[in-house]
């Protein structure tokens, strides 16, 4: 009984910090559906209400006919899904490489990786810009999933290495001492339990990509290319004023692709793959 009453304030104040964070990220979701269905008068009064009187569609379709999100959202979906691909493709081989292999390089690759994170953006803006241009990729979208391909390396690499050095060597071994070669226990072995890390992995490459905005700005300029956030950022009317009913609207859709997204990947960020398969 005394165990139970010593954790019952922690439980509360537990709950009750939970509760507040929950109020905290919630409200400004709540705030903007609330925003988006509201009709302009509602928007103009000097004192609105945070539920709609009336629910209006206006705002969706002033952000999908007159500000192109679709064609913008298409944009997004197709850099983020290249650049996760990519950043697949290139940290699962060289994450392994990283964890397992003890050499000079790998000491250089590592101090490059945290060397990278140091410097700001605008450093690189401009070399980055001049490169592109040699190689006329500036204005196109190829471009920009390269950008973001290199941009969300390092972070990636980093992660991934630290899944890979926890699959203990013994199971590799284990394989090996069965007679698998090494392509085959990195597909039937290594592979399987870093499938954690890679989810991990793909989530934060897809995310960086979808919200990216500054590279997005300065290389892209032609409107037919431009990414959901520079969409949303030019929802602005006459006299500079946003539009915030549109932008409501236009960010309410924007979330969409990234939920289904997280809900399709999430069945893979589950615990104990590791621990299941040494114990087995």
């Amino acid at each position: 009984m005394t165990t139970i009453r010593r954790r019952t304030p922690g439980r509360v104040l537990s709950y009750v910090a939970l509760a507040g964070y929950v109020v905290l990220l919630g409200f400004p979701l709540v705030w903007l559906l609330s925003t988006s269905f509201k009709t302009p008068r509602e928007l103009a009064s000097v004192s609105p209400s945070l539920l709609p009187d009336s629910f209006s569609l206006t705002n969706f379709r002033h952000a999908i006919e007159q500000q192109h999100l679709l064609r913008a959202g298409a944009n997004s979906v197709l850099v983020a899904g290249c650049t996760t691909v990519l950043v697949l493709l290139v940290s699962i081989p060289a994450s392994y490489a990283l964890a397992r292999y003890r050499s000079r390089l790998r000491g250089a690759a590592i101090g490059w990786i945290l060397v990278s994170q140091v410097f700001p953006v605008i450093l690189i803006v401009v070399p980055l810009f001049l490169i592109l241009k040699q190689f006329g990729l500036i204005d196109s979208l190829v471009g920009l999933i390269l950008v973001d391909l290199v941009w969300s390396l390092p972070f990636t690499l980093w992660m991934l290495q630290g899944y890979v050095a926890k699959i203990p060597t013994e199971l590799e071994e284990a394989a090996a001492t069965d007679g698998a070669g090494r392509l085959r226990t990195l597909v039937s072995v290594v592979f399987p339990l870093l499938l954690t890390g890679i989810t991990a992995t793909a989530m934060f490459a897809f995310v960086q990509s979808w919200n990216e905005f500054f590279f997005a700005l300065v290389l892209i300029q032609d409107p037919k290319l431009n990414t959901l956030p520079l969409a949303l950022a030019r929802f602005v009317g006459q006299e500079g004023q946003v539009q915030l009913g549109p932008l409501a609207a236009g960010s309410l859709l924007s979330m969409i692709p990234s939920l289904a997204f997280f809900a399709l990947m999430q069945r893979r960020l589950t615990s104990g793959l590791l621990a299941g398969a040494v114990k087995g």
